[in-house]
């Protein structure tokens, strides 16, 4: 007779399997992917070593993991903003706001997720992140343009051009090298840096000064 899984035993291996997921996306909140071992997972989660590779093939396949969990609720956090009420250029504005201060208040995961090395496994995550920004900027500037504050142009082509600027201008702020070097002080006054990116994502859509 073949060996049927029970119910009682398949919830077991989900919680498992998602104990490691909420201990590894600790490790990589609090030193990224590259300080994320998985000796120190296993740990946290209270499981051998050995079990962590029978719910994840790899080490890469676990992380690919942790960055779709960990954008998923980036790319949330961004559609929230989107619907609240107002014009475009408005809801754009405070979607890019909660971007970036999101970021900076969690520079370590935000890092992780916008710049840091990663294999390809995770690569081809992130490449996916940055596309399900877009679109959600580019229906935005769409309805923008339908509703007559942003003129007239590629909606794709600028919501990719969001993104990357966005993106680029916190790859600096977030690095290691100058969150180590930044004070606590400095690290809760952003709002100039948040201010200028924001400032500038807006005058490059719409062309107005802002």
């Amino acid at each position: 007779m073949a060996y049927r899984e029970t119910e009682k035993m398949r919830l077991r291996k989900a919680a498992a399997r998602q104990r490691i997921a909420e201990c590894a996306y600790q490790c990589v909140a609090e030193g990224g992917f590259r300080n994320a071992k998985i000796t120190r997972i296993a740990q946290l989660a209270g499981v051998a070593t050995g079990t962590i590779y029978r719910h994840y093939e790899s080490k890469e396949d676990l992380f690919a993991e942790i960055f779709r969990l960990a954008t998923q609720r980036e790319v949330d956090k961004v559609a929230e903003a989107l619907a609240v009420p107002g014009n475009a250029t408005v809801r754009l504005e405070k979607a890019l706001r909660q971007f970036a201060k999101r970021a900076l208040s969690g520079s370590v995961m935000a890092w992780s997720l916008i710049a840091e090395p990663v294999d390809p496994k995770v690569e081809v995550e992130r490449l996916a992140y940055r596309k399900a920004y877009a679109n959600l900027f580019e229906q935005a500037i769409l309805e923008g343009i339908e509703e007559g504050c942003i003129p007239d142009h590629n909606a794709r082509q600028s919501s990719t051009c969001l993104v990357g600027a966005i993106a680029e201008s916190l790859v600096g702020p977030l690095s290691p090298t100058q969150s180590e070097q930044a004070t606590a002080t400095e690290t809760d006054n952003n709002d100039p840096l948040v201010d200028t990116i924001i400032r500038f994502c807006i005058q490059g859509l719409t062309g107005t000064r802002r």
